[in-house]
């Protein structure tokens, strides 16, 4: 399987377009993300130059980390041509499980959790329920089951597929904007006013709101993280948090080494490249 569960977000997905756009599942805090499964690449350059990074098996990557660079880039850099990526085995078997919860409750039970030897998968908070799933050898997750002491899942493991795929009714129906509003996983609250979804532990936090961008963005990087606009809203200004200007630069001469003339996908990071 692909263990970083990647969204579809419709019949037309593709592994490219999973390494572009970077993006990952429930399961991301406890395997790693997108890149951190990326072998290799094989990429067509706006120099019109075809270049090879990496590998196809572990043991053979080597060389400068552009593989890795390509993850998320949304295509600014190069057209992906081949991908190697490493894949983990189905588990054994997997559970998912429920209980109500306040929000500090919640974030603490999650991340005490994480530390601890409990097959843990998966953890989300919806605002009422704490839901989280269990992976790995039948008697380690009956075990950590005892331990926990939470109710079966009305849902099942059909739940985080939903979540995975923003199937849930959060994600239906979404008249303001939609944030991606990424901080450590012990963050507390946010003072922003709208309809919150906590994913990944804690550390991925889904919120509908009419807050200017200002106000989202200035929040969440006093929370020591950043905001990005994943739905509705202004498109034609950022969508991804501004840059530091150190980043900036470093962005800029990447740009400019894989695409000098600009001609990929123009635009669709940052207004600049």
């Amino acid at each position: 399987m692909l263990a970083f569960e990647p969204p579809y977000f419709g019949n037309g997905a593709t592994l490219g377009g999973v390494v572009a756009c970077g993006l990952s599942g429930p399961r991301r805090p406890y395997v790693g993300s997108v890149r951190d499964f990326i072998l290799g690449v094989k990429c067509l350059t706006g120099k019109g130059e075809i270049l090879t990074f990496g590998g196809q098996v572990m043991k053979n990557v080597a060389g400068y980390d552009v593989s890795r660079l390509m993850t998320g880039a949304l295509g600014t850099l190069g057209v992906l041509l081949e991908i190697s990526i490493k894949v983990l085995p189905v588990p054994e078997y997997e559970v998912s499980l429920t209980k109500t919860k306040d929000f500090p409750s919640a974030l603490y039970d999650m991340n005490t959790w994480a530390g601890q030897s409990l097959s843990l998968s998966a953890a989300c908070y919806d605002g009422q329920h704490l839901h989280i799933r269990l992976s790995g050898k039948c008697s380690a997750v009956h075990a950590a089951m005892k331990q926990l002491n939470m109710d079966d899942h009305p849902e099942g493991l059909r739940y985080w597929q939903d979540l995975r795929e923003h199937r849930l009714d959060f994600f239906k129906n979404i008249t303001d904007v939609l944030w991606r509003i990424s901080v450590p996983s012990t963050a507390d609250a946010l003072d922003l006013y709208g309809e919150w979804f906590i994913d990944w532990g804690g550390a991925q936090r889904w919120l509908k709101s009419s807050e200017s961008m200002e106000k989202v963005r200035s929040v969440a990087e006093q929370a020591g993280g950043h905001a990005t606009l994943f739905r509705g809203g202004n498109r034609n200004g950022e969508v991804f948090h501004p840059l530091s200007p150190g980043i900036k630069t470093l962005h800029t001469r990447l740009k400019q080494a894989f695409d000098p003339e600009i001609i990929l996908n123009k635009g669709h990071m940052y207004r600049e490249f």
